[in-house]
């Protein structure tokens, strides 16, 4: 026995479609706009942007000169919390770290990963 499709049942399958559809975009676009952990970027002759309004503004004189590879990590908020180009790691202060000197990375490294630690 076939089931009577009506105009009602369609129009409530279809809102509902659209509801989830809509909540699921609206949810990660909320969860995407908090992420502030690479608002600043550093790379090449000095140069350097931050995210933090949303539209990137240059940095000018940026602390970092490196050839190639180069990774920043901020926190949550975008605030600075330390950079490497390969061989140093700099803290916010754009001093260099304890044990962040000599890691057998170079300028020239053509890519420098960060990785935070699960559940800090």
């Amino acid at each position: 026995m076939k089931t009577k499709t009506t105009p009602i049942t369609m129009l409530t399958s279809v809102l509902l479609k659209a509801f989830f559809i809509l909540s699921l975009s609206l949810v990660s676009i909320l969860n995407s706009y908090g992420q502030g952990e690479a608002n600043i970027w550093y790379f090449g002759n000095n140069a350097g942007l931050d995210f933090s309004g949303g539209a990137p503004i240059a940095i000018p004189n940026a602390p970092l000169n490196t050839f190639e590879g180069s990774s920043i990590m901020c926190d949550a908020a975008g605030n600075l919390l330390f950079y490497t180009d390969g061989d140093t790691v700099h803290n916010s202060n754009h001093v260099a770290m304890s044990n962040g000197i000599g890691l057998m990375g170079d300028q020239s490294s053509t890519q420098v990963l960060i990785i935070q630690k699960p559940g800090s």
